[in-house]
Protein backbone atom coordinates (compact mmCIF):
# COMPACT_ATOMS: atom_id res chain seq x y z
CA UNK A 1 0.00 0.00 0.00
CA UNK A 2 2.51 2.90 0.97
CA UNK A 3 6.93 2.58 0.85
CA UNK A 4 8.19 4.89 3.82
CA UNK A 5 11.75 5.74 3.64
CA UNK A 6 13.63 7.74 6.09
CA UNK A 7 18.09 8.31 5.72
CA UNK A 8 20.57 10.54 7.74
CA UNK A 9 20.64 13.10 5.33
CA UNK A 10 16.92 13.84 6.61
CA UNK A 11 14.63 11.91 3.95
CA UNK A 12 11.04 11.05 5.42
CA UNK A 13 9.51 10.03 2.70
CA UNK A 14 5.92 8.34 2.70
CA UNK A 15 4.68 7.03 -0.96
CA UNK A 16 1.38 5.67 -1.46
CA UNK A 17 1.05 3.01 -4.28
CA UNK A 18 -1.99 2.44 -6.70
CA UNK A 19 -4.17 -0.73 -5.66
CA UNK A 20 -3.59 -2.29 -8.75
CA UNK A 21 0.29 -1.86 -8.59
CA UNK A 22 2.64 -4.35 -10.40
CA UNK A 23 6.18 -4.81 -9.69
CA UNK A 24 8.50 -4.67 -12.72
CA UNK A 25 12.39 -5.17 -13.45
CA UNK A 26 14.59 -3.79 -16.31
CA UNK A 27 13.44 -6.82 -18.92
CA UNK A 28 10.45 -5.58 -21.45
CA UNK A 29 8.82 -6.36 -25.05
CA UNK A 30 8.52 -4.18 -27.59
CA UNK A 31 4.52 -4.02 -29.38
CA UNK A 32 5.93 -7.18 -31.75
CA UNK A 33 6.84 -9.20 -28.69
CA UNK A 34 10.45 -9.04 -28.54
CA UNK A 35 11.87 -9.16 -25.48
CA UNK A 36 14.72 -6.61 -24.59
CA UNK A 37 16.52 -5.58 -21.43
CA UNK A 38 16.25 -1.43 -21.77
CA UNK A 39 19.33 -1.58 -18.73
CA UNK A 40 22.20 -3.65 -17.89
CA UNK A 41 23.35 -4.05 -15.44
CA UNK A 42 19.98 -3.52 -13.76
CA UNK A 43 19.33 -4.39 -9.97
CA UNK A 44 16.35 -2.60 -9.74
CA UNK A 45 12.67 -3.59 -9.46
CA UNK A 46 10.21 -0.59 -9.99
CA UNK A 47 6.29 0.37 -10.03
CA UNK A 48 4.94 3.93 -10.52
CA UNK A 49 3.50 5.93 -7.16
CA UNK A 50 -0.01 7.49 -6.76
CA UNK A 51 0.52 10.86 -8.49
CA UNK A 52 -0.77 12.58 -5.40
CA UNK A 53 0.35 10.30 -2.97
CA UNK A 54 3.74 11.48 -2.15
CA UNK A 55 4.49 13.20 1.26
CA UNK A 56 7.40 14.24 2.79
CA UNK A 57 11.46 15.62 2.07
CA UNK A 58 14.11 13.07 0.30
CA UNK A 59 17.30 13.86 0.33
CA UNK A 60 19.84 11.99 -2.71
CA UNK A 61 22.69 10.32 -1.04
CA UNK A 62 24.62 10.10 -4.30
CA UNK A 63 25.16 12.37 -7.06
CA UNK A 64 22.58 12.57 -10.16
CA UNK A 65 23.35 13.82 -13.87
CA UNK A 66 21.16 15.02 -16.11
CA UNK A 67 22.28 15.78 -19.58
CA UNK A 68 25.92 15.97 -18.88
CA UNK A 69 24.80 18.28 -15.84
CA UNK A 70 26.03 16.68 -12.44
CA UNK A 71 22.79 17.77 -9.70
CA UNK A 72 25.28 16.38 -5.84
CA UNK A 73 25.40 17.04 -2.49
CA UNK A 74 29.04 18.58 -1.37
CA UNK A 75 29.63 18.54 2.21
CA UNK A 76 29.56 19.32 4.92
CA UNK A 77 26.51 21.11 3.88
CA UNK A 78 24.35 17.95 2.27
CA UNK A 79 21.82 19.61 -0.02
CA UNK A 80 20.07 18.04 -2.49
CA UNK A 81 16.59 17.91 -1.47
CA UNK A 82 13.24 17.64 -2.53
CA UNK A 83 10.11 18.69 -0.80
CA UNK A 84 7.14 17.27 -1.80
CA UNK A 85 3.30 17.80 -0.89
CA UNK A 86 0.54 15.72 -2.20
CA UNK A 87 3.13 13.94 -4.85
CA UNK A 88 4.22 17.34 -6.12
CA UNK A 89 7.87 18.61 -5.66
CA UNK A 90 7.31 22.55 -4.37
CA UNK A 91 11.06 22.66 -3.13
CA UNK A 92 14.11 21.58 -4.75
CA UNK A 93 17.64 22.64 -3.55
CA UNK A 94 21.02 21.20 -4.74
CA UNK A 95 24.44 22.31 -3.48
CA UNK A 96 25.63 22.06 -7.24
CA UNK A 97 23.68 22.49 -10.07
CA UNK A 98 20.53 23.14 -8.65
CA UNK A 99 19.50 25.21 -11.86
CA UNK A 100 20.05 22.24 -13.53
CA UNK A 101 17.41 20.35 -11.26
CA UNK A 102 15.06 23.06 -11.47
CA UNK A 103 14.97 23.61 -15.23
CA UNK A 104 14.08 19.61 -14.83
CA UNK A 105 11.34 19.68 -12.69
CA UNK A 106 10.21 22.70 -15.18
CA UNK A 107 9.70 21.38 -18.48
CA UNK A 108 5.80 20.92 -17.96
CA UNK A 109 3.10 20.86 -14.85
CA UNK A 110 3.70 16.81 -14.82
CA UNK A 111 7.95 16.95 -14.40
CA UNK A 112 7.00 18.34 -10.53
CA UNK A 113 5.24 14.75 -9.97
CA UNK A 114 7.12 11.58 -9.72
CA UNK A 115 6.65 8.47 -11.70
CA UNK A 116 8.84 5.92 -10.57
CA UNK A 117 9.91 4.29 -7.37
CA UNK A 118 12.86 1.72 -7.10
CA UNK A 119 14.19 -0.76 -5.03
CA UNK A 120 17.57 -1.32 -5.56
CA UNK A 121 19.58 -3.70 -3.21
CA UNK A 122 22.43 -1.69 -0.87
CA UNK A 123 25.29 -3.92 -2.41
CA UNK A 124 24.67 -3.93 -5.74
CA UNK A 125 27.50 -4.01 -8.26
CA UNK A 126 27.43 -0.71 -9.70
CA UNK A 127 27.28 0.67 -5.67
CA UNK A 128 29.84 -1.60 -4.89
CA UNK A 129 32.35 -0.51 -7.35
CA UNK A 130 32.51 3.02 -6.00
CA UNK A 131 31.92 4.86 -9.71
CA UNK A 132 30.13 7.39 -11.07
CA UNK A 133 29.12 6.50 -14.74
CA UNK A 134 27.72 9.67 -15.61
CA UNK A 135 24.78 7.55 -17.09
CA UNK A 136 21.49 7.47 -15.46
CA UNK A 137 20.78 3.77 -16.74
CA UNK A 138 24.12 2.99 -14.87
CA UNK A 139 23.72 5.03 -11.82
CA UNK A 140 20.30 4.63 -10.92
CA UNK A 141 21.45 1.03 -9.87
CA UNK A 142 23.41 1.84 -6.90
CA UNK A 143 20.47 2.64 -4.61
CA UNK A 144 16.70 3.03 -4.03
CA UNK A 145 15.77 5.87 -6.39
CA UNK A 146 12.81 8.14 -7.37
CA UNK A 147 12.31 9.65 -11.00
CA UNK A 148 9.82 12.27 -11.51
CA UNK A 149 8.29 12.77 -14.62
CA UNK A 150 6.55 10.33 -16.90
CA UNK A 151 5.42 6.98 -15.14
CA UNK A 152 5.65 3.90 -16.82
CA UNK A 153 1.93 1.81 -17.95
CA UNK A 154 3.49 -1.25 -17.62
CA UNK A 155 3.35 -0.80 -13.80
CA UNK A 156 -0.76 -0.80 -13.42
CA UNK A 157 -3.00 -4.32 -14.31
CA UNK A 158 -3.15 -3.75 -18.41
CA UNK A 159 -1.60 0.10 -18.11
CA UNK A 160 -0.39 -0.79 -21.32
CA UNK A 161 -3.34 -1.35 -22.78
CA UNK A 162 -5.16 1.86 -21.94
CA UNK A 163 -5.39 4.91 -23.01
CA UNK A 164 -4.00 8.36 -21.35
CA UNK A 165 -7.54 8.95 -19.67
CA UNK A 166 -7.75 5.77 -17.90
CA UNK A 167 -3.92 5.79 -16.52
CA UNK A 168 -4.94 9.44 -15.54
CA UNK A 169 -8.17 7.53 -13.51
CA UNK A 170 -5.89 5.30 -12.31
CA UNK A 171 -3.76 8.48 -10.79
CA UNK A 172 -0.44 8.12 -13.06
CA UNK A 173 1.60 10.38 -13.83
CA UNK A 174 2.10 12.12 -17.04
CA UNK A 175 4.58 14.51 -18.30
CA UNK A 176 6.91 15.53 -21.44
CA UNK A 177 9.75 15.13 -18.72
CA UNK A 178 11.46 12.55 -17.10
CA UNK A 179 14.88 12.06 -14.51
Amino acid sequence: KSLHYTNSLGTDLTIELPDDHLWAAGNSETPAGVGFVANLPTEEIFTAPLKTGVNGTVCAALPLVNNGSIIEVIPPVPRFEAVVREGRIVEAKASRGEDVLNAAISVDDGARYFGEVALVPYDSPIRSSGLLFYNTLYDENASCHLAFGEAYPECIADGERMTREELDAHRLEHSLGAL
